[in-house]
Formats: C-alpha cells, sequence, structure tokens
C-alpha cells in the first residue's frame, strides 16, 4: 500500500511538471502568435498605403499624358512637329509609367490579400479591399494615359501627314 501511495505520489509529480512544461510552451507560443498577428497587421496597412500611392501615381501619370498630348496636339496645329514628337513620346512614357504603378498596386494589392487571408480579421480585409479598390482607380489611370498617348501619336501622324501635302 506504501508503494502504491509512493507511485500515485510519483504520478502526480510528473503530471505537475508536465502541465507546467505544457503551460509555458503555451505562453512561449502565445507570445509569438501575437508577434506575428502584430507584424501581419503592420504589413497589411503599409500594403494597402502601397496601393493607394501606387493608384496616386498612375493617376498623376494619366495627367501628365494627357497635358503631354494636348502639348503635342498644339505643337502639331502650329507645325512645331519635333516638339509634337517629343511631346507624344512624354505621353507615352507617362503611360508607362501609369503602368507600372498599376502593376504595383496590384502587387500590393495581392500582399494585403494575403495577409487578410493569413489574419481573418475585418481590419485585415477592409485594408485588403481598399488595396484592390486601388489597384482598379490605378489600372483604369493607366489605361487613359495609354488611350491619351496613343491620341497624341495620331494627332502627330496627321499634322505630318497634312504637312506633307
Amino acid at each position: 500500500m506504501t508503494s502504491d501511495i509512493a507511485e500515485i505520489r510519483m504520478e502526480i509529480r510528473l503530471l505537475r511538471e508536465e502541465v507546467t512544461q505544457l503551460r509555458d510552451r503555451h505562453l512561449i507560443v502565445n507570445e509569438k502568435y501575437s508577434e506575428t498577428l502584430e507584424s501581419l497587421k503592420v504589413l497589411t496597412h503599409q500594403s494597402a498605403e502601397a496601393a493607394r500611392r501606387a493608384s496616386r501615381a498612375a493617376v498623376l501619370a494619366a495627367k501628365s499624358a494627357a497635358l503631354s498630348a494636348e502639348t503635342a496636339r498644339l505643337s502639331a496645329e502650329a507645325e512645331i512637329i519635333s516638339a509634337a514628337e517629343k511631346a507624344a513620346e512624354a505621353a507615352s512614357i507617362s503611360a508607362q509609367i501609369a503602368m507600372e504603378a498599376a502593376a504595383a498596386a496590384s502587387a500590393a494589392s495581392a500582399a494585403a490579400s494575403e495577409a487578410a487571408a493569413r489574419q481573418a480579421e475585418e481590419i485585415a480585409m477592409q485594408a485588403a479591399a481598399e488595396a484592390a479598390e486601388a489597384t482598379r482607380r490605378a489600372t483604369e489611370a493607366a489605361a487613359e494615359a495609354v488611350r491619351i498617348a496613343s491620341a497624341a501619336a495620331k494627332a502627330i501622324q496627321t499634322a505630318k501627314e497634312k504637312n506633307s501635302k
């Protein structure tokens, strides 16, 4: 009987030690999880901000393309073909910038979406949705910049044809 009690006490002591170890491990895992979650939140917000900034860059590039196209048109009308060609080239480069900004917004949106999927928190999902909206705006601005650059090139071609007659 005494040996049974000693064995039971030994088992209880071992179980207490095991529970203590499990609790300590749980605290460590919980702390690491909290740190990782906070890092994902920061990443999500930074990705959404990057997408918003890329969207803004695409909009500015589209405005630049529009101004360059207008300059090209005015130059072509005034028969300053080389200036018009440079303005059309600037419009084309602005369109390329807008496309790069749209690609950057898309990448940031993907990062925000990945973080949202991992976090499954409403704030992360909202940031991912904002990043996706910024990507949509950037893509629209890039398409507009390309359309404008194309119109500028067409205006130059028309002016050249007009001058050659």
